[in-house]
């Protein structure tokens, strides 16, 4: 039986980790999430730690930076999944370490969960990001670790309630800001459903030592057509704003972080079209939607109609 599969979660109370610890825990996988004492007394995270208990999820006390926590903690588990966010990225060799030392990991998922870092074209400070993410593939390939690398693409709850636009918090009804000309297509996949794309992996074969993308044909658009859809949602034609790659990455440059940050992943995604300008072959990868035909994940056109 797959449920019987023990998968631990390292950054488990953070924004991905959370669904995908649901997902689960739901799935009947005995499931086990690290967490520090900080976390345990954080008031902050008390509803995440409470829905987890529901569940029926195991907290796990140890640190990151206690390899004999960490040890200790991967020894009891057959899978280990990282969703540790971006400032403990490079420190995920500390994982490679402990499931060395542990041995018998059946799989690693790495905290990646976004663009495709070997396959990108991307500016500073992104640039760096997504290195710090490829250097650890490379440290896990070095090691031997049987592992999954989760290519999600954007987002849903991030992009769609705004239409990636800045500092607003629903989608636009007058004026759209667009990055190049909005003829490069990104996807956009709801939290829940890379979840449940990801636990499905878990145990699965075809998976193993490939990139899973997810790039569902329903949830690829360019920005263009993205606009397009919400148009005809609201019964309103848009002032459409095209800022060309010059100024974007003049704006990169003369913006702070995080502003920096967002725009020049902006730029990779939606300038360049990092998501989708490549064909996913057999030798490397397996796309998810076309693995697993029985998910009914929700379409970008869906995930729309809860802002009309």
């Amino acid at each position: 039986m797959a449920s019987t599969t023990k998968i631990l979660f390292i950054g488990g109370t953070g924004y991905i980790g959370k669904f995908i610890v649901e997902a689960s825990a739901k799935a009947g996988h005995p499931t086990f999430v690290l967490v520090r004492e900080s976390t345990l007394s954080n008031p902050a995270k008390s509803p995440v730690l409470d829905k987890f208990k529901s569940l029926g999820v195991n907290l796990v006390h140890g640190d990151l930076y206690d390899h004999q926590s960490l040890v200790k903690a991967i020894k009891e588990v057959d899978v280990v999944i990282s969703t540790v966010g971006h400032l403990q990225l490079a420190d995920q060799d500390k994982i490679i370490s402990a499931i060395k030392e542990a041995g018998d990991v059946k799989r690693f998922f790495p905290s990646e969960f976004g663009n495709d870092v070997d396959r990108i074209h991307a500016v500073e400070p992104a640039k760096s990001s997504f290195a710090t993410k490829a250097k650890i593939r490379r440290a896990i390939e070095a090691a031997g670790i049987p592992h999954t690398y989760v290519v999600s693409n954007c987002f849903a709850g991030y992009f769609l309630p705004n239409l990636a636009q800045q500092g607003v918090t629903s989608p636009p009804r007058d004026k759209v800001v667009i990055l190049g000309d909005g003829n490069q297509k990104a996807v956009y996949n709801k939290e829940d459903d890379i979840s449940t794309f990801v636990i499905k992996a878990v145990d699965d074969p075809r998976t193993l030592n490939k990139v899973l993308y997810i790039r569902p044909p329903a949830n690829t658009y360019s920005f263009n057509d993205l606009v397009s859809l919400w148009e005809k949602k609201i019964g309103k034609t848009l002032e459409k704003v095209y800022v060309p790659e010059e100024q974007v990455l003049k704006l990169i440059q003369d913006s702070p972080p995080p502003v920096n940050i967002i725009l020049s992943i902006g730029h990779s995604v939606f300038v360049k079209g990092d998501q989708t300008n490549f064909e996913i072959e057999a030798s490397f990868g397996v796309e998810a939607s076309a693995l697993y035909p029985d998910v009914k994940y929700t379409t970008v056109d869906e995930y729309l109609n809860q802002f009309v």
